[in-house]
């Protein structure tokens, strides 16, 4: 008799042991969805949204160059890459009737800096002439790794917001390094809009005299309709 209750006994405990274990089970799966659904969740930087969106296309500054002789024709496109790792530009400038022989390519990044201001961060890419034209491709960057490409540091923008389609942007004094045509370093200033990009990059020598860039002011940079 003694040993039938203790049985008995024994069942209920393995029973009540895995009612627990299936409890635990259903609370753990529980919290799990709800980590999940807080990833999810996240909320999106609505301002970066917003300028890494004006940000894309393609350019020329034809009419501004048709109305002032002092500015070329230039071209400009600009593509997503890497569209599962952040925001991340593609950038091409190239006289507009020598778009094979771009003179500028990098990498932008935008996002926000340490302080939480809007940033475009400026990267050069190795064996540039191997993606020319790769704008029209742009999943041809997923053969390319981020540790590959060089950040230009203290060539970063640094961005405000005037409306949702109007930014305004420049670099800090003296702190993007450039030794073109005598330069001792470089300055961006640049205007985001829905209806294109006015990007105004000078150089500076040493004693702070202009040796490179436009003088009367940016490059107005017109989006096309693609």
């Amino acid at each position: 008799m003694n040993w039938m209750k203790w049985n008995i006994g024994f069942i209920k405990t393995v029973i009540m042991d895995r009612k627990l274990l299936l409890v635990f089970g259903i609370v753990l799966l529980a919290a799990c969805k709800q980590e999940r659904k807080i990833e999810n969740d996240a909320p999106v930087d609505a301002e970066v949204k917003s300028l890494f969106a004006l940000m894309q296309g393609s350019f020329n500054s034809e009419k501004q160059s048709l109305a002032d002789s002092t500015y070329y024709n230039i071209s400009l496109h600009m593509y997503p890459i890497w569209e599962e790792k952040g925001n991340w530009l593609y950038v091409e400038q190239a006289m507009n009737s020598m778009q094979d022989k771009p003179y500028r390519q990098r990498i932008y990044e935008v996002k926000r800096n340490e302080k939480g201001q809007l940033a475009s961060y400026v990267y050069t890419l190795p064996n540039d002439s191997l993606w020319i034209g790769k704008w029209k491709t742009p999943e041809a960057f997923n053969d390319l790794s981020k540790g590959n490409i060089e950040l230009r540091k203290g060539c970063e923008v640094l961005l405000t917001k005037k409306s949702d389609s109007h930014f305004v942007g420049k670099t800090q004094n003296g702190t993007c390094e450039s030794t073109l045509r005598g330069a001792s370093y470089a300055m961006s200033a640049v205007k985001i809009t829905s209806s294109g990009i006015e990007s105004w990059d000078q150089g500076f020598d040493p004693e702070g005299k202009q040796v490179w860039g436009a003088t009367k002011g940016g490059y107005v940079f017109d989006k096309l309709d693609n």
